[in-house]
């Protein structure tokens, strides 16, 4: 007596019809099919025998009743228990076939075996060697498009059989054949069925049905008649014959089988894009935008804030600056005019300082024969200069004496040589400023550029008696000793001008202030932009998950025949969170490209615009990227992985 492989108990199927009431297809059905019969479920349309069929190979689950396969219960089973079953225990032939058009044969063949995690060269030989028995060994590397109807069908039942296909559910195998296909396909079945299948016919052709030894006719959701058939194949009581499969635990317990399905997951998904090249560069379009705009700001933030640090640190942490009113931001600080050169004369006495420099400025129109340019006048003494590294590259600086003599002499910034000297020397020329004559003595080093801002150097005396007509300095600038504490400094120059003013009508402000401050402000402006720049990424990451939800519905009967076959649903999540965050990766890689290409051509073209990229924030930019793949991807993920087979399947 042949062992019971599936049994149904008092199974009972219901589907809502739309307006809440439930309308019930099969009507308590029971039912026992042993190991090794050729089984024929027969009945016209509408009778249920393709719900029966999609219960029994677990496609579908019953609203009542218990469904045993192999003396296992599958009524608590999850969905990716039940995807096991379909896996490794059932094979399926479709009559539309079912095949994946942009796989091969072979590659179709092989799908169930790589969800079964087979290693991948078993299952390309095993895969070979049925399709050659099947008689398809010239049409292995052909995709499905490329083959007839018979030939579709010989590699559905190849691909039901790779995993070992105990139980062979056969579902209208013949309809979408001619008379000779569905002879070839029905002997096909007949042979797997001498050599142990248990094969499982739906059909509503009484021809086809003749070939079972046992033939069920079901009628209106019911089991009408059962009939044993003396001419069908007979039934076979036999130890199991047919092929087996190596399937070695260690392989499929380890990382290596993962890797396996990951590899292959993202092979389908490279397909998959190039299938729709032009969706995809656009889907990747928004990514793309939305990276440049981050790393591009980040990168003209960092190059602002290194330069402007630059030029701070140049000075020394060291230095404090004296400046009218009381704090920074006082609107009564251009009215204090108590700072003056005897306050100079007061602070280079003192052991703690090295160098001090007065400090008067104003705006300057400058001329020279028919050229003119607008600059800031800076008057100084020779200290400024110590103070800020400054050199020149053409003549000299003015000394120390000539600052409080008067001289009417002049240090000129590269910029201001390009615009008044552009094709000659500039050392013992003279320039007007303010409708003055003053006689070039030297050129600041520099690169120069003329769309940047221009400043002169005066003596402070020369500005304050001769060009302004002024007896009050704009502030000053000290340099203290080395190893000396700064903290220290402030509270002693602070008490020695309160002494002097009668009052503190003057604060300090030390580089360390400065940096501290242009760093807050750099960090407020560069969040605010970056925060401008997330939207656009945002935007990108929407455009992402609608497409993907797109893909989802477009390729449903594609997830349906993958369930079919025993993809489990994290099979499924993981094909599309590939395929998103692949999108995204590419989308981040070709922002990032595009973001140093154009920021190096914008900093080579226009220096004043200084760019930092940095190899920190270029990998952050890509993390981000995957990301959003991530996380916009998972919706249409999950939802692909949440479908029914049943529903799946049915889409065209």
């Amino acid at each position: 007596m042949a062992r019971v492989l599936l049994e149904l108990r008092d199974i009972k199927k219901s589907y809502e019809n739309g307006s809440a009431k439930k309308v019930e297809v099969l009507h308590g059905i029971n039912l026992k099919i042993c190991q090794g019969e050729f089984v024929a479920i027969v009945g016209p349309s509408g009778s249920g025998k393709s719900t029966l069929m999609n219960i029994l190979g677990c496609l579908d689950t019953p609203t009542e009743g218990s469904y045993i396969i192999n003396s296992q219960s599958t009524s608590n089973m999850e969905p990716d228990e039940l995807a096991s079953l379909r896996r490794d225990f059932f094979g399926f032939v479709f009559q539309r076939y079912h095949l994946l058009t942009h796989l091969t044969a072979s590659e179709n063949v092989q799908v169930p075996a790589v969800y079964s995690n087979l290693e991948k060269n078993l299952r390309i030989e095993r895969a070979h060697s049925m399709l050659e028995r099947l008689g398809l060994k010239h049409k292995m590397n052909s995709k499905p498009n490329h083959l007839s109807g018979g030939q579709q069908q010989r590699v559905s039942i190849a691909r039901a059989l790779m995993n070992g296909g105990q139980i062979i559910l056969a579902d209208e195998p013949t309809g979408a054949l001619d008379s000779k296909n569905g002879l070839e396909v029905m002997e096909i079945l007949k042979e797997l069925n001498s050599k142990g299948h248990t094969i499982i016919l739906i059909t509503h052709d009484a021809k086809v049905a003749a070939a079972a030894r046992r033939v069920i006719t079901i009628k209106d959701g019911m089991i009408e008649s059962e009939f044993i058939n003396d001419n069908g194949t007979s039934l076979n009581d036999f130890v199991r014959n047919y092929d087996d499969i190596s399937f070695s635990e260690n392989w499929v317990n380890s990382m290596f089988a993962f890797f396996d399905r990951f590899k292959e997951s993202y092979k389908n998904a490279i397909r998959a894009m190039v299938s729709k090249r032009l969706r995809t560069l656009l889907t990747m379009l928004g990514i793309i935008i939305g990276i440049m705009s981050v790393v591009s700001v980040v990168a003209f933030a960092r190059g602002a804030s290194d330069k402007v640090i630059a030029n701070i640190s140049s000075m020394g942490s060291n230095t404090i600056m004296v400046l009218p009113g009381k704090y920074s931001g006082d609107v009564k600080a251009s009215k204090v005019k108590t700072l003056t050169v005897k306050d100079i004369l007061a602070l280079k006495g003192q052991p703690f300082i090295d160098s001090v420099s007065p400090t008067v400025t104003c705006s300057g129109y400058v001329q020279r024969g028919n050229l003119e340019a607008n600059t800031t006048v800076y008057g100084i003494s020779s200290d400024y200069f110590s103070v800020y590294s400054k050199k020149a590259r053409e003549g000299r600086l003015f000394s120390f004496d000539e600052s409080a003599m008067n001289p009417q002499i002049v240090v000129i910034d590269a910029n201001t040589r390009l615009a008044l000297f552009p094709n000659e020397d500039a050392v013992g020329k003279h320039i007007m400023v303010r409708g003055r004559p003053l006689t070039v003595v030297g050129v600041l080093s520099g690169r120069g550029d003329i769309s940047s801002s221009m400043r002169i150097y005066v003596p402070y005396s020369t500005l304050m008696t001769r060009l302004i007509k002024r007896d009050y300095l704009s502030s000053i600038i000290i340099r203290l000793k080395e190893n000396f504490s700064p903290a220290v400094a402030e509270d002693s120059i602070t008490n020695l001008l309160k002494a002097r003013h009668g009052r503190q009508d003057f604060y300090l402000r030390t580089t360390d202030t400065v940096l501290r401050s242009i760093t807050r402000t750099n960090t407020v402006f560069t969040l605010l932009i970056l925060a401008i720049a997330f939207i656009s990424l945002l935007v990108g990451g929407i455009g992402v998950m609608n497409i993907m939800l797109v893909s989802v519905t477009e390729r449903t009967r594609e997830i349906g025949i993958r369930m079919a076959i025993g993809a489990r649903q994290s099979d499924i999540m993981t094909q599309f969170l590939i395929e998103a965050v692949t999108i995204c990766v590419a989308g981040g890689i070709a922002g990032v490209t595009l973001s140093v290409i154009a920021g190096l051509t914008i900093s080579h073209i226009f220096p004043s615009l200084p760019v930092s990229f940095s190899l920190a924030s270029l990998i952050v930019a890509l993390l981000t990227s995957s990301a959003i793949g991530m996380i916009f991807g998972y919706m249409p993920a999950r939802a692909a992985s949440k479908l029914n087979p049943i529903d799946a399947l049915a889409r065209e």
